[in-house]
């Protein structure tokens, strides 16, 4: 039996895996390898338990320090690994440094990388994850792309071999985890209407005035503001002397069920997170992006996502936008079926029997 790889190291990371490992396991035997760049239990532990993943047979424990240093680290470590583990194909999710550092040990190696989420763009290379993914794409061997409109990028960018249009394992997720997530829901202290949001990226919390601007546009909203601190947010509004508005009620980082359970309970969602918004999308909310750019395109339809930046004034304009005429979120089958992992699974079993 091929024995393949798959990494992972954040958050959004250990989602898009849970149905994908499963899927994996079934074909082949399986290596599951964390680099640590989410570590703590409220941002790793957690959620490997909430979505049945096993135990990673191969942890690095690397986190912390600059993108570079901490690029640099993973790839020796995965090279390491991948030396001795002898995979004939490695799986890489997603857009973070883990990823790049996985796609670019394994193509020195000459073992096969399969990029999954492949073909996104949010064309703002100020973005640390708009250079992870394309030159992610660019040394794999399989393209997983979402939707059609990312399988689109990669051809304009040349990239036509080994691209595949499977769907989106996110949804795969959500198919199984909404009612978990209404029970999670309804175990939480939240008020009778709220918003729910998350404020994490870098371009944001290191930014005092993007952060402060950002502060006043939620201290300002309609309603209540339910909001968890992500470690990197909390330090920010400490070292820039920022107090969060009366109300705003903050919270430690939440479970994944606990996240979907404040996205389905809330008035709208504003966040500057990627998977945040397709999950807001995917379960039929409204949802206001605290970013210039997105590179899920197909959320911005209707108004279902719209783009704020950090401006207070537009982030006040779009939540009266959705109070006067609530756009009417239809996911559909945009990105994909629920049977996106089983699609993945088949395909690279197709490709290391050739």
């Amino acid at each position: 039996m091929e024995r393949v790889l798959t990494i992972v190291g954040a958050r959004p990371q250990f989602v898009k895996a849970a149905p994908l490992v499963a899927a994996l396991r079934k074909r082949f035997a399986h290596t599951l390898l964390h680099t640590g760049q989410h570590f703590d239990d409220a941002m790793s532990g957690t959620f490997f338990r909430e979505l049945g993943i096993p135990k990673p047979q191969i942890h690095l424990g690397l986190s912390g320090g600059s993108h570079g240093a901490m690029t640099g680290a993973m790839l020796a470590g995965i090279e390491e690994a991948l030396t001795r583990v002898k995979p004939a194909m490695v799986i890489v999710l997603g857009d973070t440094n883990s990823t790049l550092a996985g796609a670019l040990a394994a193509a020195k190696l000459h073992i096969p990388v399969a990029h999954v989420e492949a073909g996104l763009r949010s064309f703002d290379m100020k973005m640390p994850e708009e250079v992870n993914r394309r030159l992610t794409d660019h040394v794999s061997s399989l393209l997983f792309c979402p939707t059609k409109l990312a399988a689109f990028n990669l051809a304009r960018e040349g990239v036509r071999e080994g691209v595949f249009v499977v769907g989106d394992v996110m949804t795969d997720v959500l198919r199984k985890m909404t009612r978990p997530a209404r029970a999670a829901l309804a175990k939480m202290e939240v008020p009778k209407d709220y918003y729910f949001a998350t404020v994490h990226r870098q371009e944001n919390t290191d930014d005092k005035s993007r952060l402060r601007s950002i502060l006043e546009g939620l201290g300002r909203l309609p309603h209540p503001v339910v909001l968890p601190l992500h470690p990197r947010t909390r330090a920010r509004l400490k070292a820039f002397k920022l107090a969060v508005p009366s109300n705003v009620r903050t919270m430690d980082p939440v479970s994944y069920t606990g996240s979907l359970g404040l996205i389905i309970g809330s008035h709208a969602v504003l966040t500057d997170s990627g998977g945040l918004q397709k999950e807001a999308f995917l379960l039929a909310r409204p949802c206001i992006t605290l970013r210039d750019t997105t590179e899920w395109m197909e959320t911005l339809s209707g108004g279902a996502n719209r783009l704020v930046g950090s401006d207070t004034r537009t982030i006040l304009l779009a939540a009266r936008a959705i109070d006067r005429k609530p756009p009417r979120v239809r996911p559909g089958a945009i990105y994909g079926d629920g049977r996106t992992a089983e699609r993945i699974a088949r395909r690279i079993e197709s490709h290391l029997a050739r």
